[in-house]
């Protein structure tokens, strides 16, 4: 009797506390819950499904092992002591028949996942699973250094520096290369984390669903500018972004081999510049792989190290008219 009201004050008390603990819970900035396209969509419904299979598993199993530890324990347990038994076909059923159900069909599901956001051809932008993947795509390259991105539309034959602008409703294929260390592509809301490597090529892929504005940014560790090799991807109405592009020709700044060594210079970024440059050569892309195999490096300045990036406004994003850290005031 005293056994079983303690049990369900604990239970009240669990309920109660779990109810505190999340009135004041906010999704806002979760980035991950809020997919904007179909890449990202199926991604996290992946997510969900593992994670929620992983706990029909795990779950039971934790209270069984509870619920057992409690019903046999030594002083005043209430468990049967059968000192002949051996075998019970129902809890072997239960111990293995159960989870090896649960591991086929999540084995099953992650194999449709996996297709569904293959970063090389993701599924979800295959014909017949989303009204817009029969639409003409974007290209785009993307080349990073240290520490910013380059975005080259070589369709358009324009570049963008640290800022990412795409059409709503419209797929979008990326080819991606580093031209000095590894790391990683991530737009939460409209697509998967994919490495980057120097000298080499991946691949991406994204549809978005709404007109918004969307964080991007590295998820490597690469160095002392990498707190701020963030950008952001603007997704824009169809004559939104023909009129952008026009506008992006009009500038007279052209990125070519020579402009590419400039900006290739490690820089950190602490001001969120963008630069947009009316033409870009043809090759580039190709250019700079071909330069990394090559040995080609773009070398540390010594007053721009990790110690004097931890000083410098203690890690934080400036905002200010300070000079960029490596630069003179």
């Amino acid at each position: 009797m005293v056994e079983g009201r303690l049990w369900r004050w604990v239970g009240r008390a669990a309920v109660l506390l779990g109810l505190v603990a999340c009135g004041g819970c906010s999704t806002q900035g979760f980035w991950l819950i809020h997919p904007r396209g179909p890449v990202a969509d199926a991604s996290v419904r992946a997510w969900i499904v593992d994670t929620a299979a992983t706990f029909l598993v795990i779950g039971p199993a934790t209270l069984l092992v509870a619920w057992a530890l409690w019903r046999y324990r030594r002083v005043n347990g209430r468990g049967r002591y059968v000192p002949g038994w051996s075998h019970s076909v129902p809890l072997e059923l239960l111990c293995w028949g159960f989870p090896f159900v649960v591991v086929v069909g999540l084995g099953y599901y992650s194999l449709n996942a996996a297709l569904a956001t293959d970063p090389a051809a993701p599924g979800a932008m295959a014909a017949g699973t989303s009204a817009d993947a029969d639409k003409p795509p974007i290209n785009i390259d993307v080349v990073t250094t240290d520490w910013q991105w380059l975005f080259i539309y070589p369709d358009q034959h324009i570049a963008v520096a640290n800022k990412l602008v795409l059409p709503a409703h419209t797929p979008v294929r990326f080819r991606l290369t580093s031209s000095t260390v590894a790391t990683d592509f991530f737009i939460p809301q409209l697509t998967g984390q994919i490495d980057v490597m120097p000298g080499m090529t991946t691949g991406q892929g994204l549809i978005a669903d709404a007109v918004g504005t969307y964080e991007g940014f590295a998820t490597d560790y690469n160095g002392p500018g990498f707190s701020w090799m963030r950008f952001q991807a603007h997704v824009v109405s169809d004559a939104d972004y023909a009129a952008w592009v026009a506008g992006v020709k009009a500038n007279t700044a052209r990125m070519d081999s020579a402009a590419f060594v400039l900006f290739a210079t490690p820089t950190i970024n602490d001001h969120e510049t963008t630069i947009e440059y009316g033409s870009a050569q043809d090759g580039l892309f190709e250019r700079v792989m071909g330069d990394v195999m090559a040995g080609v490096v773009y070398p540390t300045p010594p007053n721009m190290t990790e110690k004097k990036a931890r000083e410098y406004g203690n890690g934080r994003q400036q905002k200010t008219g300070v000079a960029p850290l490596g630069q003179d005031q």
